[in-house]
């Protein structure tokens, strides 16, 4: 059984949905922040990050974009990404990489200014920075969204999962509808997914 190391709010919660989803089995150990964590996480887990994932056959990965892909591949019948064949499978690449590599750090540059800087002076100007290139980043997937119901193909992907997860992670997630129609949109779908919904209940994203 897949074994995944996380915690409430972190990006474990893509990860869950993506097992949910495909109606996957996995074992869920809470890593609590401050306290520490089995000796098993910090080797599979360097940088005492979460998510972790250690796999049926015992082996370990890091990066939640990484471990939705691979379920994805395991699982084509969840229907969670686009087959290597499809039309969409091209823009569900292209949307992880742009939402893990671009996105994704910009927000944790909010939350964890204070690992970008060593001038204590200057969190607050990492902060807005990173709230702004988050932001920006936005509006392109947002465009990208314009006349589409997803991200990728004719059917909703653990990309758009990850997207909305992003989306929460907004300091002030309620600026997205007014700001960025698109994605609000595809949100609101998202929120009304019964597996998401009671997701949410334990993560409290939205």
């Amino acid at each position: 059984m897949y074994r995944l190391y996380t915690r409430a709010g972190s990006g474990g919660f893509v990860v869950e949905a993506a097992f949910e989803l495909a109606g996957v089995p996995f074992e869920r150990i809470e890593v609590v922040k401050g306290v520490e964590p089995a000796a098993e996480f910090r080797t599979i887990s360097p940088l005492g990050q979460v998510p972790a994932l250690v796999l049926p056959d015992g082996h370990a990965m890091t990066e939640s974009a990484a471990m939705c892909q691979l379920i994805a591949e395991r699982h084509p019948d969840a229907r969670l990404a686009p087959a290597v064949d499809a039309p969409g499978r091209a823009d569900f690449l292209r949307w992880m990489a742009f939402l893990t590599s671009v996105t994704y750090p910009a927000l944790l540059r909010e939350y964890y200014a204070h690992r970008y800087t060593t001038d204590a002076g200057g969190i607050e100007a990492v902060k807005a920075a990173a709230v702004a290139e988050a932001e920006r980043s936005f509006s392109v997937v947002d465009a990208a969204l314009e006349g589409r119901d997803w991200l990728a193909g004719a059917h909703m992907s653990i990309a758009d999962v990850y997207l909305l997860m992003l989306v929460y992670w907004h300091p002030e997630p309620a600026k997205i509808a007014a700001t960025w129609p698109n994605l609000e949109r595809v949100c609101a779908v998202l929120r009304e997914n019964a597996l998401l919904k009671e997701l949410n209940v334990s993560h409290t994203m939205w």
